[in-house]
């Protein structure tokens, strides 16, 4: 069983090492990297191109295969975050001149999973697929905000140029929405509230950014009001989906 687990992880490290930055890789680089044998490494990615997750060229270095494409359209079709976020995402982009996405968070990770833009010139702009930094802007504060204590000292400690004490978490806690200015994007407002299962954990975050230049601070208010209230109506619409299916 062991050997099995550890099969797997190598081969989820091979996909990890493949993000925006750095979305081709030789298996000379694979093996520098990961530390695998030539043998081992050739074994997984034997396996690998066989599942479709990756396709490479003579001579040239290995990208994401279709196999990957085809899943994130099962997860758009099948994701429950993604078909009760839609309408809502294209209310408010229709009501604020922004940018309006829903984010999923998972380990060190947010993702945008949903994404509405009504900004003709947006400073910033979150395609579904498109990671985010954890540990800056709005997204970062409101999930570590309704974190346990514990989990967000340990996940701070990981993060330290977050520049984020876990006093600073209350207010947004308190207050249910976080705005961040240029933390992510310089010249942008961030306003996000979290979206939370019956148990309180945040399982995902839906945020409103503006071009600063474009909001004045009534503005501002409305949109953290806006993005609060469609905030909640997610997460209850979720936990309907959960009592509808048991």
């Amino acid at each position: 069983m062991s050997s099995v687990s550890g099969s797997g992880e190598r081969l989820l490290a091979i996909l990890d090492l493949f993000t925006e930055a750095r979305p081709e890789w030789t298996p000379e680089e694979m093996m520098s990297a990961l530390g695998y044998s030539r043998p081992t490494l050739y074994r997984y990615l034997k396996t690998i191109r066989e599942a479709g997750f990756l396709v490479s060229l003579p001579g040239q270095g290995y990208t994401l295969g279709p196999r990957v494409t085809e899943l994130d359209y099962l997860m758009s079709r099948s994701d429950p975050l993604v078909a009760e976020s839609g309408p809502v995402l294209k209310r408010l982009a229709a009501r604020h001149p922004a940018s309006v996405f829903v984010t999923r968070w998972y380990g060190r990770k947010i993702l945008c999973v949903a994404s509405e833009v009504s900004n003709p010139a947006p400073k910033s702009s979150y395609p579904r697929g498109r990671p985010m930094p954890l540990g800056r802007g709005a997204i970062s504060r409101v999930i570590l905000a309704n974190l346990p204590k514990k989990q967000q000292m340990e996940l701070l400690a990981d993060l330290p140029e977050a520049g984020i004490e876990v006093a600073d978490l209350a207010p947004v806690r308190q207050t249910g929405v976080s705005i961040a200015y240029g933390e992510v994007t310089e010249g942008v407002v961030g306003v996000a509230a979290a979206i939370l299962t019956e148990d309180r954990v945040p399982i995902a975050a839906l945020c409103v950014t503006s071009n600063l230049a474009d909001v004045d601070d009534a503005r501002l208010t409305e949109i953290a009001r806006d993005v609060r209230a469609a905030a909640r109506e997610i997460t209850d619409a979720l936990r309907g989906d959960i009592a509808q299916s048991a």
